[in-house]
C-alpha cells in the first residue's frame, strides 16, 4: 500500500512539475515579487498565456504526435537516442516566444527568463548525444538559477523562494527516482546544467 502511494505521489509530481510549466511559474513568481506586480491584470495574464502557449501547449501537441506517430510509449520515447525531435520541436517554440517577446518589447526581466528556459533546453540538447540528463531536474535547476540570477539583479531579498525551490527541486528528483526514469547521477547532472544556464544567460542578457 505504501509503495503505490510513493508511485502515485510521485506520478502527481512529475506530472505537476513538469519542465513545460516551470517558464510559466517562473514568470507568475516574477510578477508576483516585481515592479511588474503593478501593471493591469489583463496584461500579466495575457502574458501568462502566451508563455503558456509556447512552451506547454505548442511542444506538448508536437511531442505527442511525434510520439503517436512512431507508436512509442512515453517510456520508449524517453530512450537517449530519441529525444532529438523533441528537444528540437521544444526550442523551435521557445525561440520563437523569444522572438515575439522580443518584438513586443516586453519587460527585460520576462525576455530574461524565457531566454534561461531556452538555454537551459538548448545545454540539454547539446549534452544528450553524450550523457542522458534529467529535463525534470534541468527545470527544476534552471528555477534555481533564476531565482539566484534575480536575487542579484534586482538586489532583492528572494531567501524563502530559493529556499522553496531547493525543495522543489529535491521533490522532483526523488519522483524521477521513484519511477525509475533517472539514475541519481543523470538528476544530478541535469540539476547542475540547468542551474548554470539559466543563471548564467539571466545575469549576461
Amino acid at each position: 500500500m505504501t509503495n503505490r502511494f510513493l508511485l502515485i505521489a510521485a506520478q502527481v509530481t512529475s506530472i505537476i512539475f513538469s519542465p513545460f510549466y516551470l517558464p510559466v511559474l517562473a514568470v507568475a513568481v516574477l510578477i508576483c515579487f516585481s515592479y511588474l506586480r503593478y501593471m493591469p491584470w489583463s496584461f500579466s495574464a495575457q502574458v501568462l498565456l502566451m508563455i503558456y502557449i509556447f512552451t506547454v501547449l505548442l511542444p506538448r501537441i508536437g511531442i505527442f504526435t511525434y510520439r503517436k506517430v512512431n507508436g512509442w510509449t512515453r517510456r520508449e520515447l524517453s530512450r537517449r537516442e530519441r529525444r532529438v525531435v523533441p528537444y528540437v520541436l521544444s526550442i523551435t517554440s521557445y525561440a520563437a516566444l523569444f522572438y515575439i517577446m522580443g518584438q513586443l518589447r516586453m519587460p527585460r526581466f520576462m525576455l530574461s527568463i524565457v531566454a534561461g528556459a531556452l538555454a537551459v533546453q538548448v545545454a540539454c540538447a547539446l549534452v544528450n548525444p553524450l550523457f542522458k540528463v534529467s529535463t525534470h531536474a534541468a527545470a527544476s535547476g534552471g528555477l534555481i538559477g533564476a531565482i539566484m540570477a534575480f536575487s542579484f539583479l534586482l538586489n532583492v531579498d528572494l531567501t524563502a523562494m530559493f529556499c522553496l525551490s531547493v525543495l522543489l527541486s529535491g521533490l522532483v528528483c526523488t519522483a524521477r527516482l521513484i519511477l525509475r526514469q533517472h539514475t541519481l547521477g543523470e538528476l544530478f547532472a541535469g540539476v547542475i546544467l540547468g542551474w548554470l544556464s539559466a543563471f548564467f544567460t539571466i545575469t549576461n542578457l
